[in-house]
């Protein structure tokens, strides 16, 4: 089972049998309140009939169709709503099937961009402490969580890292922290290091999710744009959870006003119903691969489920849910009671820090001298006891709930972690 510790859930298995707006039941029938969207994925709330009825539909009509040196008519359909929705010029659209491929896919595209512009030498790629870009060989190098790394030995050559942009005086800042460090000018550094005609790209997260929602200081993704850009480096967002709502935009792009060179997506684009990814890339990223390759195929990439079928016309119903129950703007319109909410978890048992962006929070928590991760683990189980799904990464509680969630639900959260963190040593 994937990041899981097998022989504890074999002991104990938590199972869920069904699902339906904010809740999941377990084959008992026992409601468990949904406060991470899944896995950050279902931000428009489970079971949609629109979305199921449109693969029930394409599933009757087209199961499957290639799409190496042949298409089918929703793959365009959805590319081009996905152009409308990115940032101005970021209207090239390659699929995949996950986060982990778009993130691997983005890094092709910024090495086979460079080629194509003559400047083979830029092969470096930069990623950052506690970063997260999935789980593919290309991600891992540039991610930069211990855990995901360290067992797998040898991996992609000339990668360098960025700091993370946790810095513990910050705690319990409502929103992005105000800093006078000047974090981003790190960048300048490796610049310096390794020669600006070395680097192929930079890969963030506008917001670090997976590692615990560590939120950039203002400024931050403003000086990475502006050292990149005069560097001729390109810039990669990996929006695979800011995307689609998450911070009461399309993008976090969007929320940040801060256009990258690439942008990848995945989990909300289907609402997690049919897995599929994308990236995003510039017209000039684009064009240059494009127009720059000699006849016949410009980038030797892709899978065999690109563009899926049942998984485009998921993610066309998904952005018409969207669109059609306003979630982005809902999501905006809670996000002053979220912040509150969960900034009311601070004084509580164990807890020494408490970040939120956008409908994102992290708790920390004080972790056991004996065993780290060990206590936000116990209230993990005492929450899924409790009929609340809540996620957690080290000792860090992370939550991102369904963009459909109400206040009541907001307070219930935060009210039954309140009990577990007083009921957990």
């Amino acid at each position: 089972m994937p990041f899981t510790d097998n022989r504890g859930f074999k002991a104990r298995p938590r199972m869920f049998a069904s699902a339906e707006g904010m809740y999941y039941r377990t084959p008992e029938g026992r409601p468990v309140l949904d406060s991470t969207a899944g896995l950050w994925c279902v931000n428009a709330g489970h079971g949609r009939r629109a979305i199921v009825e449109a693969i029930r539909e394409q599933a009757a009509e087209l199961d499957f169709a290639p799409t190496f040196q042949l298409g089918h008519p929703k793959a365009f359909e959805l590319a081009s709503a996905l152009a409308d929705m990115m940032p101005a010029g970021l209207d090239r659209i390659f699929f995949t099937n996950s986060g982990s491929e778009a993130a691997d896919t983005s890094l092709k595209m910024a090495l086979a961009y460079h080629r194509a512009n003559g400047e083979g030498a830029r092969t470096r790629l930069i990623g950052r402490e506690r970063g997260y870009h999935g789980t593919n060989m290309g991600g891992t190098s540039v991610g930069g969580i211990g855990g995901n790394r360290r067992s797998f030995g040898a991996q992609i050559w000339g990668v360098d890292h960025l700091s993370a942009t946790y810095r513990a005086e910050a705690a319990f800042t409502r929103g992005q922290p105000d800093t006078n460090e000047d974090m981003a000018g790190e960048l300048e550094r490796l610049v310096a290091l390794h020669g600006p005609e070395t680097i192929a790209a930079v890969i963030v997260e506008p917001v670090a999710c997976s590692t615990g929602v560590l939120v950039p200081p203002r400024g931050y993704l403003e000086r990475l744009r502006e050292i990149t850009a005069r560097h001729g480096i390109l810039l990669i967002f990996d929006e695979v959870i800011t995307a689609f709502g998450r911070l009461g935009a399309p993008t976090a792009a969007h929320y940040f006003g801060i256009t990258p060179d690439i942008v990848t997506m995945a989990k909300g684009l289907t609402n997690a119903a049919v897995p599929m990814g994308a990236v995003a890339a510039s017209r000039a990223v684009h064009d240059r691969i494009v127009e720059g390759a000699p006849r016949g195929i410009e980038f030797f990439h892709g899978y065999t489920y690109s563009g899926h079928p049942l998984a485009a016309a998921a993610g066309l119903a998904t952005l018409g849910v969207y669109a059609e129950d306003g979630l982005f703007a809902r999501a905006a319109d809670l996000n002053a009671y979220w912040e509150a909410a969960v900034h009311g978890l601070k004084g509580e048992r164990h807890v020494v820090d408490v970040r939120n962006l956008g409908l994102i929070a992290g708790i920390e928590l004080t972790p056991r001298a004996d065993s780290p991760g060990r206590r936000a683990f116990d209230v993990f189980q005492r929450c899924f006891d409790d009929g609340l799904l809540i996620r957690v990464t080290g000792d860090i509680i992370a939550l991102s709930p369904p963009l459909i969630i109400s206040e009541a639900q907001i307070d219930e959260i935060v009210e039954r972690i309140g009990t577990a963190l007083r009921a957990v040593d």
